[in-house]
């Protein structure tokens, strides 16, 4: 239990601190977006590419964790399909699916399992913004080509070149194109020169506590658009809609997606440390990412805010209840 808390309240804290900041004022709206455009096309780029510039292809063994992202790929797809294929429904299934695997992951498996655990961690996050933001990423470009074709009036695209186009875009892009760069440097053997891997360390490890801030920020005018009309029927109706919506990202992220992990390792016959380990991270609240993307996109922006903050506040309780229910898989 206690190594939850060290892991988690560390997260509530810079949320925290942003929230601070956001209502003192001290970071304009403007800022902030400045901000976000800073950490989606700088910082994040530098964390993937270090990450993934140590991955090498002979040391990942996907057994284990191919159960987190085939119980991912089950919950995205049927968030999608109930949604509907839209930009919103794209941006909400990321949130349902993707783990604050390093900032609260590493040091709370660490805790829990050791370093026979993190071994198995390291090797899911190698893959994991890998498979999902790109995935989220293409679906996105897919359906904002689709609304740019229906919005031209003109004749649509054909679904192959409509599926091109939009998987070009996809790796065209600040997510993916340095997860790959950094995934063939890695197969190079090739040391990075310190005097560029230093400044690329330092930029990447920005990156978490800066979202995070920015998740407070953010989470801050939220707060006060949604507040600060009392006894005005839409502000009351956007309050409640942002506090549904939130709560039930987050527990799809915290509850649903563990307990597919669960039921589909129990059905398969799969036991031991590496089915506890991906348990666990199935159960880590939505990471920081996911944000960044409602940001960019400019797609459910309150939403996702409020959910990272209640999901990393929810953790608190849910991932002690699936830590328990590990003893299942063990």
């Amino acid at each position: 239990m206690a190594s939850i808390f060290s892991s988690l309240i560390p997260v509530v804290v810079l949320i925290a601190v942003g929230m601070f900041a956001g209502r003192r004022g001290w970071v304009t709206t403007a800022g902030a977006k400045e901000l976000t455009d800073l950490s989606f096309l700088v910082l994040a780029p530098a964390l993937l590419f270090r990450t993934m510039s140590q991955v090498h292809w002979s040391d990942i063994n996907m057994s284990p964790v191919a159960l987190y992202f085939v119980a991912a790929m089950m919950l995205f797809a049927i968030l999608i399909l109930v949604l509907g294929a839209s930009r919103r429904s794209a941006v909400m299934a990321l949130a349902a699916t993707f783990s604050n695997t390093v900032m609260i992951g590493i040091p709370l498996i660490g805790l829990a399992f050791g370093p026979a655990g993190l071994v198995y961690l390291f090797t899911l996050i190698s893959m994991h913004a890998l498979i999902l933001l790109t995935l989220a990423t293409v679906v996105l470009e897919l359906v904002m080509a689709r609304e740019a074709a229906i919005e031209s009036g003109g004749e649509p695209r054909h679904p192959l070149k409509t599926i091109g186009l939009a998987v070009r875009n996809a790796v065209i892009h600040p997510v993916p194109l340095p997860i790959l760069a950094g995934l063939l440097w890695g197969q190079t053997g090739w040391l990075m020169p310190e005097v560029l891997d230093k400044p690329i360390q330092w930029l990447g490890a920005t990156f978490g506590p800066l979202a995070l801030l920015m998740v407070g920020m953010t989470l801050s005018n939220v707060l006060d658009r949604v507040m600060g009309a009392e006894g005005n029927h839409d502000a009351q109706f956007s309050r409640y809609r942002i506090l549904w919506s939130a709560l039930g990202m987050a527990c799809l992220k915290n509850l649903v997606h563990p307990s597919l992990v669960l039921g589909m390792s129990l059905l398969l016959g799969l036991r031991g440390l590496p089915v506890a380990v991906m348990m666990v991270a199935s159960s880590l609240p939505i990471g920081a990412n996911v944000f960044l993307f409602s940001q960019r996109y400019k797609v459910a922006e309150d939403e996702v805010t409020s959910a990272v903050a209640v999901s990393t506040l929810a953790a608190l309780m849910t991932v002690p209840l699936v830590m328990a229910a590990v003893v299942w898989v063990m």
